[in-house]
């Protein structure tokens, strides 16, 4: 029995949820491990469209256990919101569905505030950040001060940890002129919401090693993408966890032998939302038709993407860090009708060629793309789910891809709707 990580291998926004989510018909369990809810999904299935943001993708099909890991930083009014709303639309999300690990830190409203007020300080080192209050929660979880889920079952024990929570926030909140916070009206809105949050709760890396051993298929949903990890992205405009494989290990408690094939998700092209490097972006007319075409906007915020061609220096170095079985390439049909298509296959950097890309921000700026130019395909590739029946220029597109990643395709994605890929090689056979 196979266990699947699937990873982003750019900036994020690739169509992991629709991957996640066609995968998840072969999986038993599928398992978030880190994000939180500044991490959209969309999820097209039967003409409906699910927009996800905290819950795995897994949650829309019915009879497979979904998991939030440790990992991931949860705001409980965003998850009962988000319940609600898949309410509304027939999903049913319910214990028997959806288990919460006991030990996932919250995000507080105190955390949005923060956040967005730092946004708002300094253009000039904006992040570009959702609001949504991760990064916090994250600082306080490393602070080790952080309200944890497992803190709401325990309520008398509650006051203390949070005085000490406030004694880093209040402090800070003087710092910028802000009212400062009582406890009692943290643990007023923790109080009413514990009620409505805790039947979700379990030791997650117990019913994952129990599950392992009954020989359930897990599938292993990371969110973002691995230039976003805090780590081995474009430090400092990265997101505030691991993104890449070692993170589905960290943020569920499994081993690394729980783990079998990782396959990571990418774009024909390439997409960046927020600030930082991003070295092949077209801010031309071919960036706004491929945003265009692809509807490149933020599933959670609506923001638009940055979009330009394929990067493979970016890519290399997301197969090297997550260890990738495989590829997957969404997104082709997008590509339908252009003329000439680019890939980045190196960079120009201090006057020197480069396949490797340097570890912060202000390196990535002096990167100057070298492009080795393709020629496009005029006939449609929307929904095909044979690789025989592909344009010869896309399949020569898709070969080139493969060959310069270092890394065997997997699955191609032609479409938006669930069944729109062509499989090459199944993650879970």
């Amino acid at each position: 029995m196979a266990n699947v990580v699937v990873v982003g291998s750019q900036w994020g926004d690739e169509g992991k949820g629709k991957i996640v989510d066609w995968l998840s018909e072969q999986a038993d369990i599928v398992v978030r491990f880190q994000g939180g809810h500044n991490a959209g999904h969309t999820l097209v299935i039967d003409g409906s469209t699910y927009k996800l943001s905290l819950l795995p993708s897994g949650v829309v099909r019915e009879a497979k256990l979904s998991v939030i890991g440790n990992g991931v930083v949860i705001d409980p009014q965003a998850l009962i919101d988000e319940i609600a709303q898949l309410k509304k639309q027939g999903i049913v999300v319910t214990p028997d569905t959806l288990r919460i690990a006991e030990n996932a830190t919250l995000i507080l409203p105190l955390h949005r505030e923060l956040e967005a007020l730092r946004e708002a300080e300094d253009a000039a080192t904006r992040i570009g950040t959702t609001k949504r209050g991760i990064g916090p929660a994250y600082e306080d979880k490393i602070g080790r001060r952080a309200i944890r889920f497992m803190d709401l079952a325990d309520l008398p024990a509650l006051h203390g940890k949070i005085d000490r929570l406030l004694a880093h926030h209040n402090a800070l909140r003087r710092g910028h002129n802000l009212p400062e916070i009582e406890a009692a009206a943290v643990y007023d809105h923790l109080a009413a919401i514990a009620p409505k949050v805790l039947p979700f709760m379990d030791s997650v890396w117990s019913l994952l090693d129990s599950k392992r051993r009954e020989g359930k298929r897990i599938l292993f949903e990371g969110a973002q993408g691995a230039l976003l990890d805090i780590d081995h992205g474009t430090y400092p405009y990265v997101t505030s966890s691991n993104t890449t494989v070692g993170g589905a290990l960290a943020g569920t408690g499994v081993g690394a032998d729980a783990i079998d094939y990782v396959l990571g998700i990418a774009k024909a092209y390439a997409t960046r939302v927020g600030g930082g490097p991003f070295p092949t972006e077209l801010d031309n007319a071919i960036g706004q038709t491929l945003r265009d075409r692809g509807q490149e906007y933020g599933a959670t915020t609506g923001r638009p993407r940055r979009c330009g061609w394929m990067d493979i220096v970016a890519l290399k170095r997301a197969v090297a860090i997550n260890g990738l079985t495989g590829l997957c390439i969404t997104k082709l049909d997008v590509l339908d009708g252009m003329d000439k298509l680019n890939i980045c296959i190196a960079y120009e950097y201090r006057g020197k060629r480069t396949e490797y890309a340097p570890l912060d921000a202000a390196g990535w700026e002096e990167c100057t793309p070298v492009y080795l130019e393709f020629p496009g395909w005029q006939e449609e590739t929307h929904g095909i789910t044979k690789w025989d029946d592909l344009p010869p220029a896309a399949r020569a597109y898709l070969r080139a891809l493969e060959e310069l990643a270092g890394c065997p395709l997997a699955i191609v994605s032609t479409g938006p709707d669930r069944d729109a890929n062509i499989v090459l090689r199944d993650p879970f056979a």
